[in-house]
C-alpha cells in the first residue's frame, strides 16, 4: 500500500505558475467533449490536422534533474501523469517541472495494474486520493487521468468525473527502450499523444521522440493548452 504523504504541508508554499502556452499562436482545431451522463471522455490521440503532437510522461519513480533538463533544451512541455507511490517519498522533487511549466496529472495513488478489476468505490479513491494530494504539493488539481497500464471501465470513466477530472488520456505511440513504438502506422501523425516513462533510458527514449516528431514534421505542444484545460 502506498505510504502517507510525509508532511500535511504543501511541499512549496510558492503559487503554482500559469501554464506555459506551448501553442505560439497556434488555433485549436478541438474542443474537449463534456462529461456526459457522468462518464469522463477518452482521448488516445486527438482528433485534428494540424501538425502537433503532445508528449505525456509517466510515474516518477527515477528523479534526474538531467531529465528536466533535457527537456528544456529540447523546448519541451510535458504532461506529466504521476503515481503517488512514486512520488510520496519526494513530491517536492517534481516541483522543479511545474516551475518551468510543464503539468502533473493523475495516474492514482497506488499505480495497481489491476486496476479496472477493482470496484467503482477503490478505483474512485485512487484517483480522487491522487487529485487531492497534487493539488496540496503543487497548488493545481489535474484535469486528466491515466489508468495503469491503460485499460478503463465504465467505472473508471465514472470515478474520474465524480473526483472533478475532464477526461481520461491514453496513447496510441511510445517512446520505449530508446525506439518508438506505434498502435497505428509507423510513425508520428498529427494529434498523436506519446507515452513516456520516468526510467532510466530517458535520455534515449527522448531522443527517439525528438526524431520522431522532427521526421513528422509535428510541433510538441502542451496538452492542457491545446485543450485549453490548463
Amino acid at each position: 500500500m502506498p505510504s502517507e504523504p510525509a508532511s500535511s504541508e504543501p511541499a512549496t508554499s510558492s503559487p503554482a505558475p500559469a501554464p506555459s502556452d506551448s501553442l505560439g499562436g497556434l488555433v485549436p482545431d478541438y474542443v474537449l467533449p463534456p462529461i456526459v451522463d457522468g462518464l469522463a471522455p477518452v482521448l488516445t490521440k486527438v482528433p485534428t490536422e494540424q501538425k502537433v503532437v503532445f508528449l505525456t510522461i509517466d510515474d516518477g519513480a527515477v528523479k534526474r534533474d538531467s531529465d528536466l533538463a533535457l527537456l528544456e533544451a529540447n523546448g519541451i512541455k510535458a504532461s506529466l501523469f504521476l503515481a503517488h507511490n512514486f512520488i510520496a517519498g519526494e513530491p517536492q522533487f517534481y516541483g522543479k517541472y511545474t516551475s518551468a511549466g510543464h503539468l502533473i496529472e493523475d495516474h492514482t495513488m497506488s499505480h495497481n495494474l489491476a486496476f479496472i478489476q477493482l470496484s467503482y468505490e477503490q478505483q474512485k479513491a485512487e484517483i480522487c486520493g491522487m487529485a487531492d494530494f497534487e493539488e496540496q504539493q503543487y497548488g493545481r488539481r489535474p484535469v486528466f487521468f491515466r489508468p495503469p497500464g491503460g485499460p478503463y471501465t465504465q467505472a473508471t470513466r465514472a470515478a474520474v468525473a465524480a473526483c472533478g477530472l475532464k477526461a481520461i488520456v491514453d496513447w496510441e505511440a511510445k517512446a520505449n527502450a530508446g525506439g518508438m513504438d506505434y498502435q497505428v502506422g509507423s510513425g508520428l501523425r498529427p494529434g498523436d499523444i506519446v507515452l513516456m516513462h520516468f526510467r532510466p533510458e530517458f535520455p534515449a527514449d527522448l531522443a527517439a521522440f525528438t526524431a520522431a516528431q522532427k521526421a513528422a514534421g509535428l510541433k510538441v505542444v502542451l496538452l492542457e493548452d491545446y485543450l485549453a484545460t490548463g
